[in-house]
């Protein structure tokens, strides 16, 4: 018994000490709060004061889980993360009693379903598309749902493992991002879209320019099947890639070239490019290295550089043209972006994909250039209507994140991803289990082609290359749709 009352003795002890240094550390507290001149909220209440800024870092959380209805969180609501997480991991994606969206409001996409849709035995394989047919070594796939640009940097090294493990599986192809192509990139086998930033990361020389070598050397993998130069990115037009020094590891630094622990910021545009004609100068030097398909990514905030770019091509000749362009979105995403470009600059990838379309048709060039639509298109619907306003291919980042385990904790940045998918921290990644998601990715993939089949069977052609604008309708402010080729009428489909 003596032994027993000494333990709660202890205890008793241990629990008075705690107490007493847990008292001391909030009286330190209250007056350090107390006294401070900066905070208005902890100087008139000290120390509870803090809690506001542990419920403002807690609120996306909080909504997320138990405030958020299924069709209003952004940038992604649940009800479009949940078909993604469902799709990665196949499981059943039918639900019951009704749609949960509201199909009055502006915006909303609505596919025309024929009163003859197509019959199982109908269906046909989607048909293949060839890029830059006249280049060196042109690039031909089936596949219109494709790996957007994420770079080993912003994501971990898991997450590019998994990456380009299930784009191999699915067929699809894998866009290294402005970061440089690692050995991860190429450890799945998958096709690789190589992309070329302002900085020039791992095709740079020692004076930041064009390092002809190594771009010869990046080209050199079988695996690499087209170079695209980013001009621009939806999230941030106007301003070049930002990743922060704490994500810049020994081995980042040294694919990328540059100093470990600092911020890598690249320039806001290429040094070399300055108008339309030292883009296409640019673009048939960067094919002539590589023997590769060329393009260029881009965000539209207006249309005259493109009608000068393409007036140049002709001028020039067809063979001038880029091979493709990419199209991003104005509400597009990354890890870290300023909050006044994110949100109010660049156009919507649904507006200004069919303008660019029409203007490539008006100008010859729609059959010579192909066009990748990306942008916050991470269902069916989503890719759906980009095909019916004239996209080759599109692409997604986030639809892959979330096939990855991303939970949109808005913590990309920061090197604290809960999920591994963007953190460099080897504790959190221990969460992204490679075979595992290598699995989800193929399957989300997979399932968007799938699922994007069945609405343009059930607007009554054989397979989804063949959707126009006359199989989409879009909500008006007045609560009528109308057909996407009255809102875009320019493009004459034989």
């Amino acid at each position: 018994m003596s032994l027993v009352r000494e333990i709660l003795a202890l205890f008793a002890y241990a629990f008075v000490f705690t107490v007493g240094l847990g008292a001391l550390a909030a009286a330190i507290i209250f007056l350090i709060d107390k006294l401070q001149t900066k905070h208005a909220i902890r100087r008139n209440y000290p120390l509870i004061g803090r809690f506001r800024y542990v419920f403002e870092d807690m609120g996306s959380f909080l909504r997320q889980y138990f405030f958020a209805m299924d069709q209003e969180e952004l940038p992604f609501n649940r009800a479009d993360r949940s078909w993604v997480y469902r799709a990665a991991k196949g499981e059943d994606n039918t639900v019951p009693f009704g749609s949960t969206r509201d199909l009055r409001n502006p915006g909303t996409l609505i596919f025309v379903n024929s009163a003859y849709p197509v019959l199982d035995e109908e269906v046909i394989p989607t048909s293949e598309v060839t890029v830059g047919p006249n280049c060196g070594r042109p690039y031909t796939t089936n596949r219109f749902f494709h790996v957007s640009a994420m770079s080993y940097g912003a994501i971990s090294r898991p997450a590019v493992l998994a990456l380009s493990k299930g784009a191999k599986k699915a067929g699809c192809w894998l866009n290294t991002g402005e970061g440089g192509l690692s050995q991860y990139h190429l450890a799945g086998g998958a096709d690789i879209v190589f992309q070329i930033g302002t900085a020039k990361y791992g095709v740079r020389d020692t004076d930041s320019t064009l390092s002809e070598i190594r771009l010869r050397e990046i080209a050199n993998h079988e695996q690499v099947r087209m170079i695209e130069i980013k001009l621009s990115q939806g999230a941030k037009p106007g301003k070049g890639g930002i990743l922060p020094g704490a994500k810049v590891t020994a081995e980042i630094a040294r694919i990328r070239g540059i100093p470990r622990g600092k911020d890598s910021i690249s320039p806001n545009r290429h040094v070399e490019i300055r108008d339309a004609g030292t883009l296409l100068d640019f673009v048939a030097r960067v094919r002539d290295i590589s023997g590769r398909p060329t393009g260029f990514k881009t965000v539209f905030g207006s249309y005259d550089w493109f009608a000068r770019l393409l007036e140049e091509v002709q001028r020039r000749g067809a063979d001038s043209a880029p091979d493709f362009i990419t199209i991003d979105s104005g509400d597009g995403g990354t890890g870290a972006a300023p909050m006044t470009l994110l949100d109010n600059v660049g156009l919507p990838v649904r507006e200004a994909l069919p303008q660019a379309i029409d203007m490539l048709a008006e100008h010859g060039l729609r059959d010579r250039i192909r066009v990748v639509a990306s942008g916050k298109m991470i269902t069916p619907a989503g890719v759906a209507a980009a095909l019916c306003a004239g996209a080759d291919f599109i692409t997604s980042a986030r639809g892959f994140m979330f096939a990855l385990g991303c939970i949109q904790a808005m913590k990309c940045h920061k090197n604290t991803c809960p999920t591994g998918v963007t953190t460099h921290d080897k504790r959190l990644q221990r969460g992204l289990v490679v075979s595992d998601k290598a699995e989800r990715v193929a399957r989300y993939q997979q399932a968007m082609e799938k699922e994007v089949a069945v609405i343009a069977h059930s607007c009554g052609v054989v397979e989804p290359r063949l959707l126009r604008r006359e199989h989409c309708r879009v909500v008006q402010a007045n609560g009528r749709s109308i057909l996407l080729s009255e809102l875009y009428p320019g493009l004459a489909v034989a």
